[in-house]
């Protein structure tokens, strides 16, 4: 019985990691720029002598989806997206590259060209991006940052940078704890490519909210399974000492 109550206890709480992980990507189903988790139950065979009689439940999450969202028009200069298998380059808040899609861009007081989330937005030579005070700022398709100066006498457009554009592979990317995308270890650096940007644009969350409902409903349901499972563990338990105390 103790076997049998070890596998079910084992089943429920792997189906909870995985709702956790549904639940994640359905909450950020309106979080621009989101790649949602994959999520996968795989059995590990109990190891040891005699029969593999038992197998558990193991969640495990083997990928994240780096299929692009929709664009979605806001008319905003700072607001950019990327097309094709495009990625734009952000210092993530441990000092390392990261990449990202889409970015909502806005400057600071000291110059910084940030994100949404305060993330410096990195040049084609990787080093944050600093904005002298402007008039005017325009991002070009190819990533080029054009700017009026404050105390310019004229409305001409001064090119000031340009931004990191790359191309990755998604077997090259990898998504992690924190949130952010970034090359795996054994992956070759990236380089400098001709990326189409669009800008007064950006891109939704991949999430498929009606597939992520269902799936919600789906491990619910196995959850009550294992429970059930427990409870006839219990039932069964009962009924053996019922036995065994009529001798």
């Amino acid at each position: 019985m103790d076997r049998m109550l070890y596998i079910a206890m084992s089943g429920a709480k792997e189906v909870m990691l995985s709702q956790a992980n549904n639940a994640n990507n359905l909450a950020n189903a309106n979080t621009d720029g989101f790649k949602q988790d994959f999520n996968i139950f795989r059995a590990q065979h109990v190891q040891g002598p005699g029969w593999e009689s038992r197998a558990y439940s193991l969640d495990e999450r083997p990928a994240t989806d780096f299929a692009p969202g929709a664009l979605k028009v806001t008319g905003r200069s700072l607001d950019i997206a990327t097309k094709q298998d495009g990625y734009i380059g952000i210092q993530a808040p441990d000092g390392e590259e990261a990449l990202v899609r889409t970015a909502s861009m806005q400057i600071l007081e000291n110059g910084d060209l940030v994100d949404v989330k305060g993330n410096q937005i990195l040049n084609e030579g990787g080093a944050p991006i600093n904005v002298p005070p402007v008039k005017n700022i325009t991002i070009g398709d190819d990533g080029t940052i054009s700017i009026v100066p404050a105390d310019s006498p004229s409305n001409q457009l001064v090119i000031l940078d340009r931004i990191r554009l790359v191309k990755a592979e998604p077997s090259d990317l990898q998504k992690g704890l924190d949130g952010f995308i970034r090359l795996k270890p054994d992956a070759e650096a990236l380089e400098q490519q001709d990326v189409v940007v669009v800008s007064g644009a950006l891109e939704s969350s991949n999430v498929n909210t009606a597939e992520a409902l269902v799936n919600m409903i789906e491990l619910t349901r196995k959850y009550e399974l294992q429970v059930k499972m427990m409870n006839t563990t219990k039932s069964h338990a009962q009924k053996s000492d019922s036995i065994l105390s009529l001798r």
